[in-house]
């Protein structure tokens, strides 16, 4: 019998927000070019920008968590986003939208990685001002990824296409 390796609890949520993303690509790449432009109310985002903040969220989780000061209280939210969403600026179409998704992720994780497992465990105070650790928050971050990923699954019955995920189910394509 094959010995089985098991996941550290920071891998299994690395594992988990891979597979996040990967719906959340999947979705996107089910919208067209122009679908990027669409949004279902003047208040909603666009798909575009709707993708754009999911990578901001995690592109800022991924800094904040493998920091050894995390600190969610150390600047106003626009302000906190904006010290790591410098790659956004230069997403503005769906190619490198989806391009940065990808890397986005991968960049992530290897932040992740190299903090480690302790880090990962050490407790911090959370935008609600609860304490938990940082891998809880962790997935939270992974759970805001699913949320939009719904949203875009929506937008894209808006559009008249069947969302990745249903097309998934239903065909195992």
């Amino acid at each position: 019998m094959a010995k089985q390796h098991r996941l550290t609890p920071l891998e299994e949520a690395l594992e988990a927000w891979r597979d996040a993303r990967a719906g959340v690509i999947a979705e996107a790449e089910n919208i067209t070019s122009k679908g990027f432009h669409f949004r279902p109310t003047r208040e909603s985002r666009t798909v575009a920008a709707l993708l754009r903040h999911i990578m901001d969220v995690g592109m800022m989780a991924a800094g904040e968590l493998s920091r050894p000061d995390t600190d969610f209280h150390r600047a106003p939210w626009p302000e906190l986003l904006a010290m790591y969403d410098a790659p956004l600026a230069r997403a503005r179409n769906r190619a490198s939208i989806l391009r940065l998704l990808r890397r986005s992720i991968a960049d992530a994780q290897k932040k992740l990685r190299r903090a480690g497992e302790r880090e990962m465990k050490k407790k911090i105070t959370r935008f609600d001002g609860l304490k938990g650790t940082k891998l809880s928050w962790l997935h939270h971050a992974i759970a805001h990824e699913e949320y939009h990923r719904g949203q875009l699954a929506l937008y894209a019955r808006l559009l008249g296409r069947e969302p990745a995920l249903t097309r998934l189910i239903r065909t195992g394509k």
